[in-house]
C-alpha cells in the first residue's frame, strides 16, 4: 500500500492513494489554511470509521441480516500537550434494517473491534482507549 502527499500551498496538501483517488486536506485559517478540506487527524478518524464500518457490514451481510443503513458516529479526545495524540475514541453504530438480531449486531461490532479492524487495533496498541456501542433502528 502506498500514498503520496503533495503540498498545495499555505496549509493545504493533496493526498493521492495508490488506487488513484485523491483528497485535499487543509488547515483552519488560524493555522495558515483556507479550510478547503478535512484536517489530517480528521482523516485518521474517517479511515478508522470506514475500516470498522466495512467489517461490521460485511459480517452482518454474511449473517443474512436485512441491513438498510449503517452509520458510525465517532467522538474522539486528544491530549492537551504536543503531540496532541488521540487518547480516547468512541465509535457508536446506528444500524437500521428489518428484524435485526441484537446478538448478531453485537457480535459484528465485537469482531471488528477485536479481530478485523486493523486501524482500531493499531490505535489501541498505541495506547488509545477505544470503546464501541450500537443502536438498532428498525425500519
Amino acid at each position: 500500500m502506498n500514498v503520496s502527499i503533495n503540498w498545495g500551498g499555505d496549509a493545504k496538501f493533496v493526498g493521492r492513494s495508490g488506487s488513484g483517488h485523491s483528497i485535499t486536506m487543509d488547515g483552519p485559517p488560524d493555522h495558515g489554511g483556507n479550510d478547503q478540506g478535512p484536517r489530517p487527524m480528521e482523516m485518521l478518524l474517517l479511515g478508522l470509521g470506514g475500516c470498522t464500518s466495512f467489517d461490521v457490514m460485511s459480517i452482518l451481510q454474511k449473517s443474512r441480516q436485512d441491513i438498510t443503513e449503517c452509520r458510525a458516529e465517532i467522538d474522539a479526545e486528544r491530549a492537551d500537550e504536543v503531540p496532541s495524540v488521540f487518547t480516547k475514541i468512541n465509535i457508536h453504530f446506528y444500524i437500521s434494517g428489518t428484524n435485526l438480531k441484537a446478538a448478531l449486531v453485537k457480535r459484528a461490532v465485537a469482531l471488528s473491534a477485536e479481530k478485523y479492524c486493523s486501524a482500531s487495533i493499531m490505535l489501541e496498541k498505541g495506547g488509545v482507549e477505544i470503546t464501541h456501542s450500537f443502536e438498532i433502528c428498525e425500519n
